[in-house]
């Protein structure tokens, strides 16, 4: 159903910690003109666990008048199954096209709460569903064995794969073949992930760097390996940035160098400072300085 390069959006906020819609439809629209195959609203990178309801359903309907006719999906991040369910009906309703969902970040589900949890996010929104699977952020791992179960019910379509092992990739496709759509979800291992059978990428550091993440899936998938991995290498430092506490605010700071936005976050984040902040923008500043000819594709 889903496959290339899906960007999780950064959400923008004004000086007085409202959205900015109107930042929000320019940078949307860069990855649009760059190639790139849909939107996720409201994840990780988002910030979407520091939106309300309201504030997320607006974020998508943005995401959705730029992103014309390619997907929109809705992160559900909540704590609690009831609210999670009650904004999946919700994006339903407003028309996104599928949800991205993560199982709760407070509790730490058991396997079987997390896998009759999804399915009741599911079927409340009655919309395809990418299952998130972040073990490293979230503290529950949506196994293979889960993903087994999963996988009987018809609305769970595709897989966020971001349990940083890169054998774990293969460990899917050798149990379902293609019956899930499998992005890769962790940037510092999108190369990796494409080389084994993932048919999708989605996307963090492409926020700042849209063409140089669809040249990069699309040389793969043209069988131009060489020239994708040229273009890896030069951006692994950046992709690292993805791997961090902090990769809200880095990312960030790298759009604001390479897209020149802000980088405004929602407290109790606050913007890169000192050492750290010197770090990040040296990796930033060194990226750009050597940034490559792109080959066309």
């Amino acid at each position: 159903m889903w496959t290339g390069v899906i960007p999780a959006v950064t959400t923008k906020f004004t000086d007085d910690d409202r959205l900015d819609h109107a930042e929000m439809e320019r940078c949307f629209a860069l990855q649009m003109d760059a190639g790139c195959d849909g939107i996720i609203v409201a994840g990780s990178l988002g910030e979407g666990p520091m939106l309300s309801h309201d504030e997320k359903i607006e974020v998508f309907k943005t995401a959705r008048k730029v992103a014309g006719k390619k997907p929109v999906l809705l992160t559900i991040n909540e704590a609690g199954t009831r609210e999670a369910a009650s904004l999946a009906k919700r994006a339903a309703k407003e028309g996104a096209d599928g949800l991205m969902i993560v199982p709760s970040p407070i509790y730490h589900t058991n396997p079987k709460e997390t896998v009759d949890a999804l399915k009741a996010v599911a079927a409340a929104g009655g919309l395809p569903v990418m299952i998130y699977s972040n073990r490293i952020a979230y503290r529950v791992d949506v196994t293979v064995d889960d993903m087994e179960e999963l996988a009987r019910d018809k609305l769970f379509v595709a897989i966020k794969e971001s349990s940083d092992d890169i054998r774990r990739s293969t460990e899917l496709i050798n149990r379902f073949g293609d019956r899930f759509d499998l992005f890769t979800g962790v940037d510092n291992l999108a190369f990796e992930a494409l080389s084994i059978g993932a048919v999708g990428w989605v996307a963090g550091l492409v926020v700042a760097f849209p063409r140089e993440t669809v040249a990069i899936y699309q040389l793969m998938r043209q069988g131009r390996r060489d020239e994708a991995l040229a273009i890896y290498r030069w951006f692994r430092p950046l992709l690292d940035l993805d791997v961090s506490t902090y990769l809200v605010q880095n990312i960030k700071l790298a759009e604001v160098h390479a897209i020149g936005t802000n980088d405004r976050v929602r407290m109790p984040r606050q913007p890169l400072s000192g050492d750290r902040r010197k770090a990040v923008e040296k990796i930033i500043k060194d990226a750009l300085a050597a940034r490559p000819k792109l080959p066309n594709f």
